[in-house]
C-alpha cells in the first residue's frame, strides 16, 4: 500500500537529529543539537515532553525503559523513561560520543567516539565494559548483530568493521567510504544495520547503493539502488519483519526496498530536500519516523501492515486510482483490462511505470505470456485465501529456502503482476497555507497572543482553571486594560483606537459571530453582535477606521460600520489568508492558485474606503520568497501596506514605483541561529523602525515573562554594500522610498509636517552631491549627468560649481544644459497657473496704492536688464539668432521674468536675460572691470561668468535687509499664494552655511520687504541707527545663544531686549558710529574689490559701485568662504 508523507513539523535547532520508538511504538522520541530530549505522541503532539540532558545531543536509544543519550560532555547517560530522571553515567570518552545503540534484548550499548574507541558497555554495570581499538578516525555508527555476535562499525577512516564481541577482534574491514577527518566533514554518517531476528544480512550505506553482506562469510551479496537515487545515501533501516530496508539520502529521498525481489517499492521526497539523518520503524511495520538535518521530524504512514504483507487485491486498486490520476483515458483502458482477472495476457504497462526488474525477472514474464497454469493460478485470482497463503510462503522461504524453490520462484513473479506506484518527479503541489490572524500566535497554545499590533495586546487563556481575553493597551493614559471573558470560545481578534472586534467558529449549536466591542461609542451601547449565515465561518477580521471587516469561508468579504450598520458585501477571488486595515485602506492576502514545489500562490487586494471608494491593487500576485509563507500583513504606522514571509523578508508597497512590492529588510540577517527568528510587531517610516520580538529556537514568543521588543534598522539588498558608492545609493532610495507616503497624504488631502519632508529632500540632495564628487573623482562624467538629472535645481547649480572648478568643462557645460531645460520645465509647469495667480494679484492690490511689490513687473524687468548688461553684449546679435534655432530655451526665455517673480534661482552663468540664448561657457565676458580685450580673444573658464554675476547678485542681496526670503530645495505646495511667491528664495546671512526660513503670514509683509530686494530702493534707505549697526554685528550670538530663534520679529525683539541692557555709553558710541560708519565702511569695501584701471570703467558701473557704499563689512568674505567650503568637499579624502 503507497506510504502517505504527513507534513513535517519543527522538532530541534538546526543540526544533526536522532529519531527512535519506544518498545511499544506509541512515542516517538527525539534528540537535537539544543540537548534536549523530547517524546512526541505523535507528530501533531503540539505540546511534547521535553527532557534536558546537556549542551548538545548527538544520538539516543531506547530499550526497556532505559533512555541512553551520548551528549557533548563526552559522556553516555542514562535516564528513565518516560520520567527522564537521570540515572547515571554509562561510560566517558575523551571527546564526543557520535552514535549509541542497544542490542537486541536491551542488556547492552555500544557506544563509538571521535577518539576512534568503540565501547560496549553492560546497562545494569557500567564497569563491565569492551573496548574495540583499531580504526583511524572518528567512529560513525555502530550496529549490534541481532544474536550478539558481532558488531559493526563505520568510521571516517573510510572502513566498515565487523568485530567478534567476546574477544574484541576484528573479523573483516571493507574499505568502502571516503575518508575525512572528521564527523562534521563526512560525506555519509553511513548508519549501517543488521537484518532484525536472523542477522542473516549487514546493509551499509555506500555512495548511491546499499551493499548487503552475507553473515560469516562476509560476501557481498548483492547491491540494491534506484534510477532516482541522485546523492549518497546517508542511513539505512530495516523493517521489523526484515523484508524491507529503507534508506534516506542527503537530498532528502526516503526510498524503501523489498529485500527479497530487490524491487523499489516506495519513495518519498522530503519536502524541502534537507539530508535525512534518522530513520526509525515503527515496531509495528506501519509507519516511519525521519529526522532531517535541521532539526525537523516527519512520518511516513502506511509503508506495509505489521506482518509485512501487501494484499495483491488492495495494491492493485491503488495503483488503478494512481493511474487515471496520472494519465489519459486511452490508458485507463489498458490498466482496467490488466486488472480484470479473466485476461491471461501480458500487460501493457502504462509510459509512467518505472521497472527495476532484472533479466530473471523477465524470463518469468515470458513464462507468464505463455499462460503457464501454476502461475495464473497464485497470480491472477484475488480471493484472500490464495494470497494469505502465498504471503505465508514467503515468511518461510525467509528460513527454508532450498526446501521451497516452487514457492521462491512464485513469490519472484509477484511483482509483476502487482506493478509498483509511478513514481512522479515534477513538480509537486503546496498545500495551501491556512488562514490566520496578523499578528497571532497558533491558536493549539493554551496561553497565545490573539493579537499584537501598535495600539495594544489581547491574550487569550483557555485552561483547566479559566477561558479569558485580556486586553492590554500600550498608552495606558488614554485606555484601561479590560479582561474579558471567553465563554463563546473567540478565536480571532483585532485592535484599534476605536474598537475591540472579536470573532468564533461555529459549532453544532451556535453560528459563527461577530462581536465588537466599541468602547469609543459616545453613547451607552457600546457592543453588538453579528450572528453569520449556516455553515459560513469567520476566519480572519481587521478593523479600520470607522469600520470593520470580516473574510468568511464562503470566499466572502463582509464589511460593517464601527456601530454595526452592514455595509457593502464582495467575493474574494480565492480563499483568504489574512488582511489588515488601517485609516480608509483595506489590504486583503488570498490564494490565486495552487503552488507548486514548496511556493504558495498569493494575491493582493488594496481598497481604499473612504468616500471615493477605489481598488488600488487589483489582486496581482503577492511575491514571496522561493518555498516560504506569509506570517505577517498590516501597515506600517504611516499607511503603507507591507508584509513578511516565513525567510524573514519584509517587503513594502513601492507607491512611488507603480505600487510594486519592494523588499526593505532580511530579519535573518540579524539572528544568531538558524532556528531563531524574529517575530514582526509594527513597522515605522519615519523614523526608520522595525519593532519585532526575537524568539530563540521558535517563530513566536511566549506569553509569559512578557516579551521585549527590538527595533531593527531597514537595508536595501542594493549591491556592493561594501564600498561608498553602494552605501549611498541604498541611502538614498531608502529616504525616497520611506518618504513617498507624503505625497500619498498629501494626494489624500491628510495633513503632515512640512518640515519632515524639506528634511527628506535636503538629505537626498547631500547624498546625491556626495555621489556626484565621488564619480568626479572616478572619472566617470556620464554617470555624473546621470545623478545631476536626479538633483534639484539649486544642487544642480553647486554641480556646475564643482565640475567647473574641478576643470571638467564638458561636464560643466553639459550640467549647464540640464539646468537650462530643468528651469524650462518649472517654466512650463508655472504657464498653466498663471490665469490663478493673475487672479490673486488683482485681488492682492484691490484697495491699495500702487507700492512695488514682489509681484511688480517694472522690479523683475529691472533685474533682468542689469545681469544682463553684466554678463556683457559684445556677442548680442550672435546669441540673438540662436534663440529662433531653441523653441524650449525661448520659451523659457520668454517667461524669465515671470519666474524670476516666483523665485527661480537660475544660475547666472547658465541663464541671463532674454537679449541671450544657449550661453557659451567658453566665452570672456566684456566687463569693464577686467582689462581690456577684444571678442576674438582667447575664451576663458564658465567659472569666470559665474564668479562675475555671482558676485554683483551678493552685493545686491546684501544691500538688502534681514527679512528678506529664503531659498528652499524644494517646497511642498503652500496653503497661501504669498508664501508660493516667497519660498523660493534664499537668504545669504555672514556667508554661512545655515540658512533661516521666513514664513509670510500676509501681504503686508511680503510688499513691505519689496523694496530691499530691487538696487533703486538702496539710495533712498534710511541712515542705520545704532541698534541697526549693533544687531548686525551680534546677531551671529543671538542665534547661537537661541537656535529655536527662526522668525526675524523674534531675533530683533531679542536683540532689542540685550541692546537696552547695555549702558547709556556704549548705546551712545553705537549711534556716532553708525552715523560715521558709512565713509569707512565704504572705503574698506573700495579697498577689498579687485584693481580696476579706470580708463575701462563705464558711467553704468560705477554708478553701481557707489550703491554698494553701505555694504556691511562682514558679507564681503562670501567668495573666500565658498570656495573653502566647495574646495574642501570636493577634496575631502573618506
Amino acid at each position: 500500500m503507497p506510504a502517505t508523507q504527513k507534513p513535517m513539523r519543527y522538532g530541534h535547532t538546526e543540526g544533526h537529529t536522532d529519531v527512535c520508538f519506544d518498545d511499544s511504538g506509541s512515542c516517538i522520541v527525539t534528540c537535537g543539537s539544543d540537548g534536549d530530549v523530547r517524546i512526541w505522541e505523535d507528530l501533531d503532539d503540539d505540546d511534547p515532553k521535553s527532557i534536558n540532558v546537556g549542551e548538545k545531543a548527538y544520538s539516543c536509544a531506547l530499550k526497556n525503559r532505559k533512555l541512553v543519550t551520548a551528549v557533548s560532555n563526552n559522556t553516555v547517560q542514562v535516564h528513565t523513561f518516560p520520567e527522564g530522571v537521570p540515572d547515571g553515567i554509562l561510560t566517558r570518552f575523551t571527546t564526543n560520543a557520535n552514535h549509541v545503540v542497544f542490542n537486541k534484548d536491551g542488556t547492552k550499548i555500544a557506544a563509538g567516539s571521535g577518539d576512534f574507541l568503540v565501547k560496549v558497555v553492560d546497562v545494569t554495570d557500567c564497569s563491565q565494559q569492551k573496548t574495540f581499538r583499531g580504526h583511524d578516525a572518528p567512529v560513525l555508527s555502530l550496529s549490534f548483530d541481532p544474536k550478539d555476535s558481532f558488531l559493526a562499525s563505520a568510521s571516517c577512516d573510510g572502513s566498515v568493521r565487523v568485530w567478534h564481541i567476546s574477544d574484541q577482534t576484528c573479523a573483516i574491514s571493507w574499505p568502502l567510504l571516503q575518508k575525512c577527518n572528521d564527523v562534521i566533514n563526512a560525506k555519509s554518517i553511513c548508519r549501517l544495520a543488521w537484518q532484525p531476528k536472523s542477522g542473516k544480512l549487514l546493509a551499509v550505506p555506500v555512495e548511491k547503493s546499499v551493499k548487503l553482506y552475507k553473515r560469516e562469510t562476509w560476501s557481498n551479496q548483492f547491491d540494491l539502488s534506484d534510477n532516482f537515487i541522485s546523492q549518497t545515501l546517508n542511513i539505512v533501516t530495516w523493517s521489523p519483519c526484515g523484508q524491507y530496508l529503507a534508506a534516506g539520502s542527503i537530498n532528502g529521498l526516503i526510498t524503501i526496498w523489498n529485500v527479497e525481489t530487490k524491487d523499489c517499492t516506495e519513495r518519498v521526497k522530503h519536502e524541502k530536500g534537507y539530508a535525512i539523518c534518522g530513520l526509525a520503524w515503527h515496531p509495528t511495520g506501519s509507519r516511519i519516523a525521519y529526522t532531517d538535518a535541521e532539526g525537523n521530524l516527519g512520518l511516513l504512514e502506511n509503508v506495509c501492515n505489521p506482518s509485512g504483507k501487501i494484499p495483491s487485491s488492495k495494491v492493485s486498486n491503488r495503483m488503478e486510482e494512481d493511474y487515471n490520476d496520472l494519465f489519459d483515458g486511452d490508458d485507463r483502458s489498458n490498466a482496467g483490462d490488466f486488472l480484470n482477472d479473466n485476461v491471461v495476457k501480458t500487460p501493457s504497462f502504462p509510459k509512467g511505470f518505472v521497472h527495476d526488474d532484472d533479466d530473471d525477472d523477465d524470463d518469468d514474464a515470458a513464462m507468464l505470456a505463455s499462460g503457464h497454469p501454476r502461475h495464473r493460478s497464485h497470480v491472477l485470482e484475488d480471493d484472500d485465501n490464495s494470497v494469505d497463503v502465498t504471503m505465508l510462503k514467503t515468511g518461510s522461504s525467509l528460513r527454508k529456502e532450498e526446501e521451497e524453490d516452487d514457492q521462491a520462484d512464485s513469490i519472484h513473479n509477484l511483482p509483476l503482476v502487482t506493478p509498483q506506484r509511478p513514481f512522479y518527479d515534477g513538480p509537486m503541489p503546496t498545500p495551501r497555507q491556512k488562514p490566520f490572524q496578523s499578528g497571532s500566535t497558533p491558536l493549539h497554545l493554551t496561553h497565545r497572543f490573539m493579537v499584537w499590533n501598535s495600539i495594544g495586546i489581547i491574550r487569550c487563556y483557555n485552561d483547566e482553571q479559566d477561558n479569558a481575553i485580556d486586553v492590554e493597551f500600550h498608552d495606558t493614559s488614554i485606555y484601561h486594560a479590560t479582561h474579558l471573558s471567553n465563554t463563546l470560545n473567540y478565536t480571532v481578534a483585532d485592535l484599534s483606537r476605536e474598537a475591540i472586534l472579536l470573532a468564533c467558529e461555529s459549532t453544532d449549536e451556535l453560528a459563527s459571530k461577530l462581536h465588537c466591542l466599541h468602547f469609543g461609542s459616545w453613547d451607552s451601547s457600546k457592543e453588538w453582535i453579528v450572528d453569520m449565515p449556516q455553515n459560513e465561518d469567520i476566519e480572519v477580521i481587521c478593523l479600520g477606521q470607522g469600520w470593520a471587516a470580516a473574510a468568511t469561508s464562503a470566499l466572502l468579504l463582509r464589511l460593517f460600520s464601527i456601530g454595526g450598520v452592514q455595509k457593502e458585501i464582495f467575493s474574494l477571488p480565492g480563499p483568504v489568508v489574512s488582511m489588515a486595515g488601517h485609516g480608509e485602506q483595506l489590504f486583503v492576502v488570498y490564494h490565486r492558485g495552487t503552488g507548486f514545489d514548496g511556493d504558495q500562490c498569493l494575491g493582493a487586494q488594496l481598497l481604499e474606503l473612504g468616500e471615493k471608494k477605489k481598488q488600488i491593487l487589483h489582486g496581482g500576485p503577492l511575491p514571496l520568497t522561493r518555498k516560504s509563507y506569509l506570517v505577517w500583513v498590516g501597515f506600517s504606522a504611516e499607511g503603507t501596506p507591507c508584509f513578511v514571509d516565513s525567510e524573514g523578508i519584509v517587503r513594502m508597497l513601492n507607491r512611488g514605483l507603480g505600487n510594486t512590492w519592494t523588499p526593505v529588510c532580511n530579519t535573518r540577517e540579524h539572528c544568531k541561529g538558524k532556528s531563531d527568528h524574529y517575530w514582526v510587531v509594527g513597522i515605522h517610516e519615519n523614523p526608520q523602525q522595525l519593532r519585532c520580538i526575537p524568539c530563540k529556537g521558535s517563530r513566536f514568543p511566549p506569553t509569559l515573562p512578557r516579551p521585549a521588543v527590538a527595533v531593527l534598522s531597514f537595508t536595501l539588498p542594493y549591491c556592493q554594500m561594501a564600498t561608498e558608492k553602494g552605501q549611498m545609493e541604498e541611502q538614498y532610495w531608502r529616504s525616497v522610498m520611506f518618504h513617498n507616503h507624503l505625497d500619498y497624504l498629501a494626494e489624500n488631502d491628510y495633513e503632515y509636517e512640512e518640515s519632515t519632508k524639506n528634511q527628506a529632500i535636503k538629505q537626498q540632495q547631500e547624498l546625491l552631491i556626495k555621489m556626484f564628487a565621488l564619480s568626479c573623482k572616478l572619472e566617470r562624467e556620464f554617470r555624473c549627468v546621470e545623478l545631476a538629472d536626479l538633483m534639484t535645481q539649486n544642487a544642480v547649480n553647486l554641480a556646475i560649481k564643482y565640475a567647473s572648478r574641478s576643470r571638467r568643462l564638458i561636464l560643466a557645460q553639459r550640467l549647464s544644459e540640464l539646468a537650462v531645460e530643468k528651469a524650462a520645465g518649472l517654466a512650463a509647469t508655472q504657464v498653466e497657473e498663471e490665469e490663478v495667480e493673475e487672479d490673486f494679484r488683482k485681488k492682492l492690490n484691490a484697495g491699495y496704492s500702487n507700492i512695488a511689490t514682489e509681484w511688480s513687473q517694472p522690479m523683475c524687468r529691472n533685474q533682468v536688464e542689469e545681469e544682463a548688461e553684466d554678463t556683457g553684449e559684445a556677442d548680442d546679435v550672435e546669441e540673438k539668432s540662436e534663440i529662433h534655432k531653441h523653441g524650449k530655451i525661448h520659451l523659457f526665455l520668454r517667461q524669465f521674468k515671470d519666474e524670476k517673480c516666483h523665485g527661480f534661482f537660475l544660475l547666472k552663468g547658465a541663464v541671463t536675460s532674454s537679449n541671450q540664448g544657449r550661453v557659451n561657457p567658453f566665452k570672456v565676458s566684456a566687463s569693464s572691470k577686467e582689462p581690456a580685450a577684444s571678442v576674438n580673444s582667447a575664451r576663458s573658464n564658465i567659472l569666470d561668468n559665474m564668479n562675475k554675476s555671482y558676485k554683483k547678485s551678493t552685493l545686491n542681496r546684501a544691500a538688502s535687509n534681514e527679512n528678506s526670503p529664503v531659498i528652499k530645495p524644494l517646497v511642498p505646495k503652500p496653503k497661501s499664494k504669498q508664501a508660493s511667491a516667497a519660498s523660493y528664495f534664499q537668504k545669504r546671512a555672514s556667508q554661512a552655511d545655515k540658512t533661516e526660513e521666513v514664513k509670510e503670514e500676509n501681504p503686508k509683509n511680503s510688499s513691505s520687504e519689496t523694496p530691499a530686494l530691487c538696487p533703486e530702493n538702496t539710495e533712498n534707505q534710511r541712515q542705520k541707527t545704532g541698534f541697526q549697526m549693533w544687531l548686525e554685528e551680534n546677531r551671529s550670538n543671538i542665534l547661537s545663544d537661541n537656535p529655536d530663534l527662526s522668525d526675524e520679529a523674534d531675533i530683533i525683539k531679542k536683540g532689542m531686549l540685550q541692546f537696552r541692557v547695555l549702558s547709556s555709553e556704549e548705546r551712545k558710541a553705537w549711534a556716532i558710529k553708525a552715523k560715521g560708519g558709512t565713509a569707512s565702511d565704504g572705503a574698506d569695501t573700495k579697498k577689498r574689490k579687485r584693481v580696476v584701471d579706470e580708463s575701462h570703467e563705464t558711467e553704468d558701473q560705477k554708478e553701481k559701485a557707489t550703491k554698494n557704499l553701505n555694504l556691511p563689512k562682514k558679507h564681503k568674505p562670501l567668495d573666500l568662504s565658498t570656495n573653502q567650503k566647495l574646495s574642501a568637499f570636493a577634496f575631502k579624502q573618506e
